[in-house]
């Protein structure tokens, strides 16, 4: 090389060099920086609840496990067919629990809806469309005294009535040829005048298709194959609760018969009584992978778990003069699952559950606990890990104010 090209080089290197910094420089001030995160609560100006209860709608159920949330996520960008969707998740879910067909509902009280609809059309069109305003006489439901409860609206919403009755000879004498279904609200079974199996041989000698109302009724998961051994056609549960799937979702299961009729009373098909409780497709593909992780995860160890966190905020409480406390476990069978009970002599600790609770309520961050009497009851099934130590300061330190 000849030393005049050398110096050619030289002299366009820095000019090389200045242009590479300033286009780096004009890359630096040209792109974007990642936007940062939004929080909506601060946004919208809402308050972060910790649930130290149990499952409720007003607090918005439960909340989503991870792979509830990638499947919502990962199917957000693309469009489906919503009758082939519930389709294949409904058959899906009916592998998973062992039945004849299943669908996703837009919760447990929308699953009584269509259950009682499918009941009281079939697969009949012009019934279909005159839902809630078929002729007289109007359908019948059976149900017992003691089993009435706020949810049942959802049965009358479709036009049917209610039939109270009270022991096997009384459902026995209350079936006549309106009699479409008969309800059985599994959380009042302790009060039942008549047993699961008594109510599923009275209907089935009088070919009355059978439903149970479950939506709270796990744990155990045992309950999920449990109703349609005994012989009931349809069963509900919510999947909001703690299968931990969308609050807005539910799972309707059972006879083939019937869900078809159920699913023919509901969207996308347009404008049958169950069209305004439509779900999304997020919600479909999120409830088939909720069900999935609740049926395949570990159990035994969620419930020594659940366990642990009891007597850990216990033993932290009972650091407080005369608090003592209890792991209990609800007798179900809705929310049967661990909570600790809290007491304390109120003439040296000068509180009371009642007032703990509203402290709690309005403090920072906000937490919702429950009572009975003069017992604090802290649920802890419902907490994330990094939660456990807040209730327990904070309930502390309540306490400790008031010795």
């Amino acid at each position: 090389m000849k030393r005049r090209d050398i110096l050619k080089g030289l002299t366009i290197l820095p000019l090389t060099s200045g242009l590479i910094g300033k286009a780096a420089a004009l890359h630096t001030l040209t792109t974007p920086k990642p936007a940062p995160k939004r929080d909506f609560f601060k946004e919208l100006d809402v308050t972060p609840v910790i649930n130290a209860g149990v499952t409720m709608t007003f607090l918005s159920g439960s909340l989503m496990l991870p792979e509830v949330l990638e499947a919502i996520n990962s199917t957000s960008h693309d469009f489906a067919n919503m009758y082939e969707l519930q389709d294949k998740v409904g058959g899906k879910i009916a592998e998973m629990l062992h039945v004849e067909a299943a669908m996703v509902t837009s919760g447990a009280s929308c699953a009584i809806v269509l259950g009682t609809a499918a009941a009281i059309t079939g697969t009949d069109q012009s019934k279909i469309k005159q839902l809630p305003n078929l002729p007289d006489p109007r359908p019948e439901v059976i149900m017992q005294k003691t089993h009435r409860y706020l949810f049942d609206q959802a049965v009358s919403t479709t036009g049917a009535k209610i039939v109270e009755v009270d022991g096997p000879e009384g459902m026995e004498n209350a079936i006549n040829s309106n009699t479409v279904m008969a309800l059985f609200f599994n959380a009042s079974e302790k009060k039942s005048s008549i047993t699961h199996d008594e109510f599923v041989r009275i209907a089935k000698k009088h070919n009355i298709r059978t439903f149970i109302d479950a939506a709270a009724d796990v744990p155990p998961v045992e309950n999920l194959f449990k109703f349609q051994k005994m012989g009931f056609d349809l069963i509900t549960f919510s999947g909001g609760k703690m299968i931990h799937g969308p609050q807005s979702a539910g799972l309707l299961f059972g006879r083939k018969d019937l869900i078809t009729a159920a699913r023919l009373n509901h969207s996308p098909n347009e404008a049958p009584i169950g069209r305004p409780m439509k779900v999304n497709k997020e919600e479909m593909f999120g409830m088939y992978a909720a069900l999935k992780v609740y049926l395949e995860k570990d159990h035994h160890k969620e419930w020594n778990d659940w366990l642990q966190r009891a007597k850990r905020i216990g033993t932290t409480l009972e650091t407080v003069s005369t608090v003592k406390t209890e792991v209990v476990v609800n007798p179900g069978p809705a929310n049967a699952f661990p909570s600790l009970n809290v007491t304390w002599d109120q003439t040296k600790v000068k509180t009371n559950p009642k007032d703990v609770l509203v402290a709690l309520k309005s403090g920072t961050p906000s937490i919702v606990a429950n009572r009975h009497d003069d017992t604090l009851i802290i649920g802890v099934v419902l907490l994330r890990p990094d939660q456990i130590d807040v209730v327990a300061s904070r309930v502390k330190a309540i306490l400790q104010q008031a010795v």
